[in-house]
C-alpha cells in the first residue's frame, strides 16, 4: 500500500479562495478591505522571502498588506513602539511580528504587546488561553492548518480518533493537541524523551510531527493506514546534488511512512501552505469581530 499524498497546495488554494470571496464581500458592506500589517526586523534572507510571499497572497486575497520594515539596528523600543502604533490603527485588522528577531531584542515582550484581537499569529497569552479554555478566538496558524488537512482526509469528524503530537513547543505541539482536543479526538502530547514513543506513535489514527528532528519518525512508527502531518522542515545534506547540496525534509521518513500510512503530508508542500492560508483566513475573521465590536459599541 502506498500513502495517499495530501494536496496542501490545493487544499491552501481552496481556502485562499474562500477567503478572497469574503474579503471582497466585506470590504463592499464596510468601503474597506481587511488589513494586514507584518513587523520585518532586519535582513534575515529567509524571512525576507517569507514576508514577501506572504504580502502577495494578501493582496491576492483581495485585503490590504501593510509591510514595516525595521532595520537590525532598531530598538526593542522602536520595535514596540511599531506595535503600539499599529495596535492603534484602524486599517489594521491583523498583525503579524515576524520571527526570528534579531539578536538583542526580546520577542516575548514584543509578541505581548500585540492586540489580542489582531492576534492573528495566535502567539499571545489571552490568545493562547482562549485555546485551552475553547473560547472563540483566533487560533495559532499552522496548528490549525494541522486540523484542516486532517479533515481533509478523515472527513469533518474526527471525533474518536486517537491523536499523537510528537513536540511540545508552544508555537505547534501544545495548541495542535488543545485543537484536536477541541474536535474530541483523544489526544496524547508527546516528545523526544517519552519512553517507549514509536509503539506509542503507532496507537494514532492521527500523527502529527513536530518535533524538529530529521526524519526521526520511521516507517515501523506508524500505524496502518494513518494519516500523518509531518509539520517538520529541516535542511540536511544532499551530496546527489554537489558538494554543498542540500534538501529539505520532514520529521517522518517519507518513503517508509508512505509504505504503511493511508494519507501523508509532503515536506516541503503542505503544512507550509497551509500555515498562510490560515493566517489568511484568520486576518478575514479578525476584521469581521472587529467591526463587529465597534457596531455593538455604537
Amino acid at each position: 500500500m502506498t500513502a495517499m499524498r495530501i494536496d496542501g497546495k490545493a487544499i491552501a488554494a481552496d481556502v485562499r479562495a474562500r477567503v478572497k470571496t469574503e474579503a471582497a464581500e466585506f470590504a463592499k458592506i464596510h468601503g474597506a478591505p481587511p488589513g494586514l500589517a507584518v513587523v520585518l526586523v532586519g535582513d534575515d534572507p529567509a524571512s525576507q522571502v517569507y514576508v514577501r510571499n506572504k504580502g502577495r497572497m494578501t493582496e491576492e486575497a483581495g485585503m490590504a498588506s501593510f509591510t514595516h520594515r525595521l532595520p537590525a539596528s532598531a530598538s526593542q523600543s522602536d520595535v514596540e513602539n511599531l506595535v503600539r502604533q499599529l495596535n492603534e490603527d484602524d486599517a489594521v485588522d491583523g498583525i503579524l511580528v515576524q520571527l526570528p528577531l534579531p539578536d538583542g531584542l526580546d520577542p516575548d515582550a514584543v509578541i505581548a504587546l500585540v492586540d489580542p484581537s489582531k492576534d492573528v499569529d495566535g502567539l499571545t497569552d489571552v490568545s493562547a488561553g482562549r485555546v485551552l479554555a475553547q473560547r472563540p478566538g483566533l487560533r495559532p496558524c499552522t496548528p490549525a492548518g494541522c486540523v484542516v488537512l486532517a479533515k481533509h482526509v478523515l472527513g469533518d469528524n474526527l471525533s474518536g480518533k486517537n491523536c499523537v503530537v510528537i513536540g511540545r513547543s508552544i508555537l505547534v505541539g501544545k495548541p495542535a493537541a488543545m485543537l484536536f482536543l477541541a474536535e474530541n479526538c483523544t489526544v496524547t502530547l508527546a516528545h523526544s524523551r517519552t519512553r517507549n514513543l514509536p509503539a506509542l506513535a503507532r496507537t494514532a489514527d492521527i500523527l502529527v510531527a513536530a518535533v524538529g528532528r530529521a526524519e526521526m519518525v520511521k516507517g515501523d512508527w506508524i500505524k496502518p493506514g494513518a494519516c500523518v502531518i509531518d509539520v517538520g522542515i529541516n535542511r540536511i545534506a544532499a551530496p546527489e546534488k554537489g558538494p554543498d547540496g542540500t534538501r529539505l525534509v520532514g520529521d517522518v521518513e517519507y518513503n517508509e511512512a508512505a509504505e504503511t500510512a493511508g494519507a501523508i503530508t509532503p515536506v516541503p508542500g503542505a503544512v507550509g501552505p497551509m500555515t498562510i492560508a490560515m493566517l489568511l483566513s484568520n486576518t478575514l475573521e479578525a476584521a469581521k469581530a472587529r467591526r463587529a465590536a465597534l457596531e455593538g459599541v455604537s
